[in-house]
């Protein structure tokens, strides 16, 4: 298959303008360091935006922390609570890639019920609302009731309500707490983190999101009304319609013998530029597909959740459900482990051919 699209080096995009040097580059997060000035979330809404707790730079409460999944975000998240001072105790459905924990000081375990004993938060960054529920039980023999329950998964609207019974079933203080970011984010502990849950009980949770984000904001009192994860199915579906529309861009460019770098040039400075397409367009220009910041995969995935979401509140979403169309038909083409902007061979066949 001919992966790369015919154009020449994309050094030729050059840098991103200034107004867009804050643009989400490989995710949803920020190019360069967090800027320190506090921005507000939905500004021009009818609301208040939700309140926003940044890093501090001393972190003193020590913590058990039991992650439980350890894929790109969990292992990550993982590394950071343990660098932070916390006791961390981390599974994995495959137990050979939780195991480089290891050498961070981590505990990898055997069994869910094994890293959650004697918890003080439970933290779960798995697929999907089924997968973590499932988890969830595996725990529960060994769970510690008045435990803090972190939900991370990206779960979807219909799947927090049961999350969040089981954690009252079981005595967990639950905290619906998706994130806002992908691997370099993770990785360097910068990571948004979306949450809701009482506030009463925060201080028992903010120390492990100081240690794997660098802001807190906080949508609501009650985790199970599922206020987090429904800002996060906003943030994501743009993403998802930047990516297919970054996509889309290259293929055109490719099929009219048209150099992506005079588009890049045209839109150099104005209001349709963005750090985010340069971004994602490099990675296919470069191919630099692998390791994924955010798999064609999980991009399906979250994709369906917030296709669902709009059916069950009255709205037709159809770019996100011709991006998850777009994802599938990529994974089935066999780049469900690239990056989610490898969506971009869905425009071509199998051999990466014209249809």
């Amino acid at each position: 298959m001919n992966r790369r699209v015919s154009a020449p080096a994309l050094c030729l995009l050059g840098p991103a303008p200034a107004f867009a040097s804050a643009a989400f580059a490989s995710g949803l997060h920020r190019v360069g360091p967090p800027s320190r000035r506090p921005r507000s979330i939905g500004q021009a809404g009818r609301r208040q935006a939700p309140h926003e707790n940044r890093k501090s730079p001393i972190m003193t409460d020590q913590l058990t922390v039991s992650v439980l999944g350890t894929g790109i975000m969990g292992a990550a998240m993982a590394r950071n609570l343990a660098r932070s001072g916390h006791t961390v105790r981390a599974w994995n459905r495959t137990r050979d890639k939780a195991e480089p924990l290891a050498a961070d000081g981590i505990t990898v375990t055997d069994s869910p019920a094994e890293a959650v004993r004697a918890a003080d938060v439970v933290l779960t960054m798995l697929y999907d609302g089924p997968a973590a529920l499932d988890v969830m039980r595996q725990a529960a023999p060994a769970l510690r009731p008045g435990a803090a329950w972190v939900q991370s998964t990206t779960a979807g609207v219909d799947a927090v309500g049961e999350l969040a019974g089981f954690a009252r079933e079981h005595g967990l203080v639950f905290f619906d707490a998706p994130v806002l970011g992908t691997r370099q984010p993770a990785e360097a502990g910068q990571l948004t983190v979306l949450a809701a849950g009482p506030s009463g009980e925060r201080a028992a949770v903010t120390p492990v999101f100081e240690a794997v984000g660098a802001r807190t904001v906080w949508t609501g009192e009650d985790g199970a009304a599922g206020s987090a994860t429904r800002l996060k199915l906003v943030a994501n579906s743009w993403v998802l319609a930047a990516t297919a529309a970054a996509g889309e861009v290259l293929a055109l460019s490719k099929a009219l013998d048209v150099d992506p770098n005079s588009f890049f040039d045209l839109i150099s400075g104005g209001p349709l530029d963005m750090g985010y397409l340069r971004a994602k367009s490099a990675l296919v220009l470069d191919d630099r597909l692998s390791p994924a910041q955010f798999a064609v995969s999980t991009a399906a995935k979250d994709a369906r959740l917030i296709v669902r979401a709009g059916e069950r509140y009255g709205v037709r979403l159809d770019v996100a459900a011709a991006s998850a169309e777009r994802l599938e038909r990529a994974a089935a083409q066999g780049h469900a482990d690239e990056d989610m902007v490898a969506a971009y061979f869905a425009s071509f066949d199998e051999k990466g051919e014209r249809l």
